[in-house]
């Protein structure tokens, strides 16, 4: 069974360069991604409950997006923060794109929306 991007947009109170700063440092992901977030060589190691799980840093552009790549992942998947601004409201926008199961897409938006909520009580937005 083969996974499919899908992405997730939260509208953030917060400029993009503090934005960024939560989604491209270790201090910063550590602040609500995972409990431990180090980084060497462009490998970042993110511990959740004593587990560790390795991503490379494949690209990235400061304040615009960053994207990673799990080492047990297929090539071709990858996560990705990108910031963006609404031409309308000139709001600050988070987008999200993740690769699940079709049928496990409900299940990982709520974890994405877990995640997002407790990285906006710690940015105040």
């Amino acid at each position: 069974m083969s996974k499919q991007v899908f992405t997730l947009e939260y509208p953030v109170r917060c400029s993009p360069t503090i934005l960024y700063e939560f989604l491209s440092t270790p201090a910063g992901l550590q602040e609500w991604f995972a409990e431990k977030v180090d980084e060497r060589d462009g490998v970042f190691s993110f511990t959740w409950n004593g587990s560790t799980e390795k991503a490379d840093m494949l690209e990235m552009e400061e304040d615009k997006f960053i994207r990673f790549h799990w080492h047990h992942a297929p090539k071709n998947e990858y996560f990705e923060f990108s910031i963006e601004k609404s031409e309308v409201s000139n709001q600050t926008i988070l987008v999200i794109k993740d690769f699940s199961e079709k049928k496990e897409i409900p299940d990982q938006k709520r974890l994405w929306d877990f995640q997002v909520n407790d990285l906006f009580y710690r940015i105040g937005s």
